[in-house]
């Protein structure tokens, strides 16, 4: 069977399930920890396995979370080892090396790499079904090479890409018009870092794109303040991580929204990290996008009407991406 024959055929049958399933999360760091305890009140899964070279680190964190057992819907967390992946329906990686103060998503390549490459081949032996969600960063590389090692259908590898990137775009661009977030809409595409876009062009508010409801509002901000705005997004894991060392809240927010759009098949539209094919002549590369994400992973993408400037951004967004990934020998 071709790879798209056989990735529908696995859409069918994971369509046809309704049970409470497994969700394996490898790393039992601050991400990893605060997504399984987003995860444990969600009511979405009945079992949570963690796994982390650190074996003390983990078990610790599965007896903290256990100990809230009698507050939140029946789920059974435990620490444990790769032979999990063997029942999972997802399987969500945040390990990796961390960001430093200062440092970019980038520089954490080459260490990264590494541990993909002991860690994509355990989690293989033991399933080909379930659907891997990338975190760790960065996060559009470490997709493609989960995707090369792995060697599973483009669509059920996928990586939280630009989910939170947008989330931070809407709110800030609510805070900035005094809404509420959930009633703005806009995108940020490209790589989660610093060759990001901002689809402005597209961005409304109550159906009006920006350039029509701009003229409505008494702000009257200046191109100078957009751009403020989407320098404010660039920043913030920056700025979150001198502060406090790491970002976890949001991100772990960010997963859990993915998560429920798997394993409630709810072909919601995400802006997630996928593999590219043709999408503006970018091709062999995983980039967010807004992409069709449902029970199988990514069903499809949508091909946005951008403009010619944000066009242009994307393609060099696709290169620096394309670059790091050339210099692994990928």
């Amino acid at each position: 069977m071709t790879e798209t024959a056989v990735f529908e055929e696995m859409k069918t049958q994971l369509a046809r399930k309704t049970n409470k399933g497994r969700v394996v999360i490898i790393g039992a760091g601050a991400v990893g920890a605060t997504y399984a305890f987003k995860l444990m009140n969600s009511g979405l899964v009945s079992e949570i396995s963690i796994i982390d070279i650190d074996q003390k680190r983990a078990e610790g964190e599965v007896m903290d979370l256990n100990h809230g057992a009698s507050f939140v819907p029946p789920v059974r967390i435990w620490a444990g080892d790769y032979a999990d992946c063997r029942e999972a329906d997802l399987v969500v990686i945040t390990a990796g090396a961390k960001q430093k103060p200062g440092q970019t998503r980038l520089e954490l390549v080459e260490a990264n790499y590494r541990i993909f490459q002991e860690m994509i081949p355990k989690i293989t032996s033991y399933t080909r079904e379930a659907i891997l969600l990338i975190v760790t960063n960065p996060v559009d590389v470490m997709t493609y090479i989960a995707y090369r090692l792995s060697g599973l259908p483009r669509g059920q590898v996928l990586g939280s890409g630009t989910v939170l990137d947008t989330s931070r775009f809407r709110y800030l661009l609510s805070q900035h018009c005094n809404l509420d977030p959930r009633n703005v809409h806009a995108y940020i595409i490209g790589e989660h870092g610093d060759s990001e876009v901002a689809v402005w062009s597209l961005a409304n508010i109550a159906g009006m794109r920006l350039s029509e409801y701009c003229p409505c509002c008494e702000r009257h901000c200046m191109f100078e303040e957009r751009d403020e705005i989407f320098q404010q997004v660039k920043r913030a894991a920056y700025e979150i991580i001198e502060r406090k060392g790491a970002t976890y809240y949001a991100v772990a927010l960010a997963m859990q929204e993915i998560t429920e759009a798997i394993l409630r098949n709810q072909h919601s539209v995400l802006t997630v990290s996928c593999y590219l094919e043709d999408y503006f002549g970018i091709s062999d590369l995983c980039l967010s996008v807004p992409a069709v994400v449902a029970r199988a992973g990514v069903e499809r993408v949508f091909p946005l009407e951008l403009s010619q400037e944000e066009k242009e951004q994307l393609l060099n967004s696709a290169q620096v991406i394309g670059q790091t990934i050339k210099q692994l020998g990928l």
